[in-house]
């Protein structure tokens, strides 16, 4: 009986997984039509600040959030050998964080042009805290994971820690976007029922949606 409510689990776990990728790419699709629709487009080595600025929320969703989350269910929902599978949650984490790093800097770009403080809100503050945890998170996995000179006995201990941290990081970085959208809509002072405002609310829905189906998807993971 047990063996039969396990394997149910599991295959509700990759039902869970494809809606993941689903909301994960029509997050992407309704970021891109934000910014190249409504915001003029994303250059970083553009002249106008608004193009600038743009290139954040676009590299930030898709380095720590998108990558992040392919990057957990890489590692926990797909058929394959282990090495393989940890090379992969590596090199996804590595390049979230790439893309983070150059997101970052199109935010502090954007304030130096426009003469604007740095780190004044809460957004700022938890999305410049949840991505120095995310690195330290990539770095001790590095080191205990990924490099031969860590005893099995302690990676084993320390291996439901680092998913339970990976797992609330992730969704810190959720939260980061949820406030950084509601952020920028404010800011704009958009009219109610306008056609840019409802698609940010969407794309905070979509968001939020690919953020709980990822986490579902880990916790119910098909292959462990």
């Amino acid at each position: 009986m047990d063996t039969v409510v396990t394997y149910q689990y599991y295959r509700s776990a990759s039902r869970i997984t494809i809606f993941a990728h689903i909301f994960g790419v029509i997050s992407m699709i309704l970021m891109l039509v934000w910014l190249l629709h409504y915001r003029e487009g994303v250059d970083i080595v553009s002249y106008d600040p608004i193009k600038i600025f743009n290139v954040h929320p676009l590299l930030m969703f898709l380095g720590v959030i998108f990558l992040s989350g392919e990057a957990l269910m890489a590692y926990k929902t797909v058929r394959g050998e282990r090495r393989v599978k940890k090379s992969a949650h590596f090199l996804l984490h590595l390049g979230a964080i790439i893309l983070g790093i150059v997101g970052i800097h199109a935010a502090f770009k954007y304030h130096y042009r426009r003469d604007l403080r740095n780190m004044y809100s809460f957004h700022s503050w938890i999305g410049i805290g949840t991505f120095c945890l995310y690195i330290l998170q990539w770095v001790i996995g590095l080191g205990m994971f990924m490099l031969p000179y860590t005893r099995r006995e302690t990676r084993l201990i320390n291996l439901p820690w680092h998913i339970s941290f990976g797992r609330a990081i992730f969704y810190m970085t959720i939260v980061a976007a949820l406030t950084g959208l509601m952020q920028k809509s404010t800011l704009m002072q958009l009219p109610f029922f306008s056609g840019e405002l409802l698609l940010i609310n969407f794309l905070a829905i979509f968001i939020l949606l690919f953020g709980v189906t990822v986490d579902m998807s880990v916790a119910l993971a098909r292959y462990a």
